[in-house]
């Protein structure tokens, strides 16, 4: 039953120019570069190049640039200057001399390095339909994660090819011959074996096939006591095993993935520098080429001013004002993103000024999001906007902003040190480890209370994940 009845409700709502200002502040250099470009193509009453000066005095023309605040302004104003826009624009300026190149690659993709393989190894044309069906089944590390009677289903109905599993299978088998050697496997397993299978036959390369096939959860597991036990081995033989199998790739769709892929040149948002212990600061130049109001839009709307005031006329007023507006919050949106970055960042430079000057790692202090949201009277979501994939460029090379940012961990003596340098010690404990007997988590944790770091050892094997080093077991190695 429908019923009518009143609600008072509080709802904050964002404008869209706010959330498009959000956006573009979280996004890195690149990608702000391509924002701008798409915003020049899409309107024609926003120009690239340095806004002119016509005198001392504030032109009508800059008041559009600056930031001003009224929520809507009168055409009326842009008529006062009556200086034609022709006698005070020259062309004849020298480009901006940075070069900026856009980096790619040439090369087939991996599907197709492996296409143009099986071309030369089938002759039969249902074969080779069926082998390019299962090379577009690959996975990225080059796996055929299907059953094959789920492909002679897709077969038959999608490529209209009657088959079976143990024509597929056939046909899989020349697949798996392609390289990298081990492309087409089912799982790990039948990846290594396959890799092993192409290699000359020594004694270490039967071991390790034989461990592979029959020891196989042993192997993962590294209970070597096990392999040596079922197989009748020494650790001598099985250490042979185990350095030949280290050297297969695992993922080898990796290896032709990785070199079809466009290289992604990392460039700085900042530019920091060192001269004689005073750091310098800088927005990198490329995060915004200088914005203008178009001329030719100006003089549209004397043009329109000046003549007739028919319908056609109000409503091409109209869109130009809708254009000149848009293009005015867009420079005023990119000039308050730059301002945002570079307070962030001269807020994190003086809290980690020590790491700056002398780039020592051990050096940086615990530091949270709240502690500069604090500093520069920002809300935390706006300084996590700046963090996130922004890089600086110093003289001790160049860092994700996140690098920066850790929590803090107190001493036995009561002092607060950052995680970072916890997990430093954990990392060179790990390297510096007997790899016959690695280190337990419980023993990591006794490590790091004798050094004064008081951790239990949940928050070691967290610190340990993070870091992506296996556990003890996984570790260990025969030597």
């Amino acid at each position: 039953m429908l019923k009518q009845s009143l609600q008072q409700r509080l709802l904050q709502k964002l404008s869209p120019q706010q959330i498009q200002l959000m956006k573009m502040l979280q996004l890195p250099t690149l990608e702000m570069e391509q924002r701008i470009k798409e915003e020049l193509e899409e309107n024609p009453a926003l120009d690239e190049g340095e806004e002119m000066n016509m005198d001392s005095t504030t032109s009508n023309e800059e008041e559009i640039i600056t930031h001003d605040k009224r929520e809507d302004f009168d055409f009326n104003d842009y008529l006062n200057d009556e200086t034609p826009y022709y006698k005070t624009h020259s062309n004849n300026y020298a480009k901006d001399g940075e070069e900026k190149h856009t980096p790619f690659t040439l090369g087939d993709s991996f599907t197709e390095r492996l296409l143009s393989q099986i071309k030369l190894r089938i002759r039969d044309e249902k074969q080779k339909v069926i082998a390019e069906y299962l090379i577009g089944n690959l996975d990225e590390s080059g796996y055929l994660r299907r059953e094959l009677f789920n492909l002679v289903d897709d077969l038959a109905f999608s490529q209209n090819i009657t088959t079976t599993e143990e024509e597929i299978e056939k046909v899989l088998k020349e697949v798996q011959e392609l390289e990298p050697a081990g492309v087409g496997a089912r799982d790990l397993k039948e990846c290594l074996l396959i890799q092993l299978g192409k290699k000359e036959r020594t004694i270490a390369i039967v071991t390790a096939e034989a461990i592979l096939e029959n020891c196989f959860d042993a192997f993962i597991k590294k209970h070597y006591s096990k392999i040596a036990k079922k197989l009748d081995i020494n650790d001598e033989a099985i250490k042979s095993a185990m350095d030949e199998i280290v050297k297969l790739n695992p993922k080898p769709g990796n290896s032709l993935i990785e070199s079809s892929k466009s290289i992604q040149h990392i460039i700085p948002d900042f530019i920091l520098t060192d001269s004689e212990g005073e750091l310098n600061l800088e927005l990198n130049q490329r995060n915004a080429p200088p914005l203008k109001i178009s001329p030719d839009y100006m003089e549209m709307i004397k043009g329109f001013n000046e003549g007739a005031k028919s319908k056609r006329d109000k409503e091409a007023i109209l869109f130009i004002k809708q254009k000149v507006d848009s293009a005015k919050w867009f420079i005023d949106a990119i000039k308050q993103r730059q301002n945002t970055l570079m307070v962030t960042m001269k807020a994190i430079l003086d809290f980690q000024k020590d790491f700056f000057l002398s780039g020592d790692e051990a050096k940086l202090k615990p530091m949270i999001l709240k502690d500069i949201a604090e500093m520069i009277d920002m809300d935390i979501s706006t300084v996590s906007r700046v963090a996130n994939s922004k890089h600086v460029s110093t003289p001790y090379g160049t860092f994700l902003l996140k690098y920066f940012f850790s929590e803090s961990l107190t001493t036995d003596s009561g002092e607060e040190v950052s995680t970072r340098e916890v997990k430093s010690i954990l990392k060179e404990a790990v390297e510096k480890e007997n790899k016959s007997k690695p280190l337990t988590d419980e023993k990591l944790a006794i490590l790091l209370k004798e050094k004064g770091y008081l951790i239990a050892r949940r928050t070691v094997a967290k610190y340990r994940e993070q870091m992506h080093i296996p556990v003890a077991r996984l570790r260990k190695q025969l030597v």
